[in-house]
C-alpha cells in the first residue's frame, strides 16, 4: 500500500498553537475536541494525540492541571490510538531544562506512572518539526489501518456469500 489515503486533519480550538501540516497539503478543520488536541473526521472518539510543548508537559504534571490531564488520559483509554506528543527530547527533562520546581526525577517518574496507569505512550519528538511530522505519521498509519481492515472484512464477506 504505497498510496497515502488523503486525510483531513481536525485541530481542537483551544490549541494555542497548532499544527498546520502544509508540508503534506493537508486540510485541517477547528472544532471542540473532547479529548486530544488532534484528531480525524468521523474518528474523534477513537483516534486523538495530544501535544505539549515541555513546559506545558511538567505543568501538567503537578497542580490543578494534573488532575485536569489525568482526565483526560483515562477519557482516552478506550481510544484505538491516543498518545502525548512532546516537542522535547526525554534528556530534557532528565536535565531539569524546564520552567518548574518539579524535581525531573518526579517528572519522570510521574510519565512513567501515567504510561503503566492509563496505557498512554509518551513521544518525545525533539523539537515542533518533529511534533508535527508525528501527529500526521499516527493519523495517517491509523487511517490506512482502519481502510485495511474495511478492506480484508470485505473480501472475507464476498468469500462467505460465494
Amino acid at each position: 500500500m504505497n498510496d497515502l489515503i488523503k486525510i483531513s486533519i481536525l485541530t481542537d480550538t483551544r490549541e494555542q498553537a497548532p499544527y498546520l501540516f502544509k508540508r503534506w497539503n493537508i486540510k485541517t478543520q477547528e472544532t471542540g475536541l473532547t479529548t486530544g488536541d488532534y484528531s480525524l473526521p468521523g474518528f474523534e472518539d477513537k483516534a486523538a494525540i495530544e501535544r505539549k510543548t515541555l513546559d506545558d508537559l511538567i505543568g501538567c504534571l503537578m497542580g490543578k492541571d494534573r488532575e485536569r490531564f489525568e482526565k483526560e488520559l483515562s477519557r482516552a483509554r478506550s481510544f484505538e490510538l491516543f498518545a502525548v506528543v512532546v516537542e522535547a527530547n526525554l534528556s530534557d527533562i532528565a536535565n531539569g531544562q524546564y520552567q518548574s520546581n518539579m524535581k525531573p526525577t518526579a517528572a519522570l517518574q510521574t510519565l512513567a506512572a501515567f504510561f503503566i496507569r492509563y496505557r498512554v505512550p509518551f513521544l518525545f519528538c525533539s523539537n515542533r518539526a518533529g511534533g508535527e511530522y508525528q501527529v500526521y505519521s499516527l493519523l495517517q498509519k491509523y487511517i490506512q489501518e482502519i481502510e485495511k481492515r474495511f478492506k480484508q472484512s470485505q473480501k472475507h464477506n464476498q468469500e462467505v456469500m460465494e
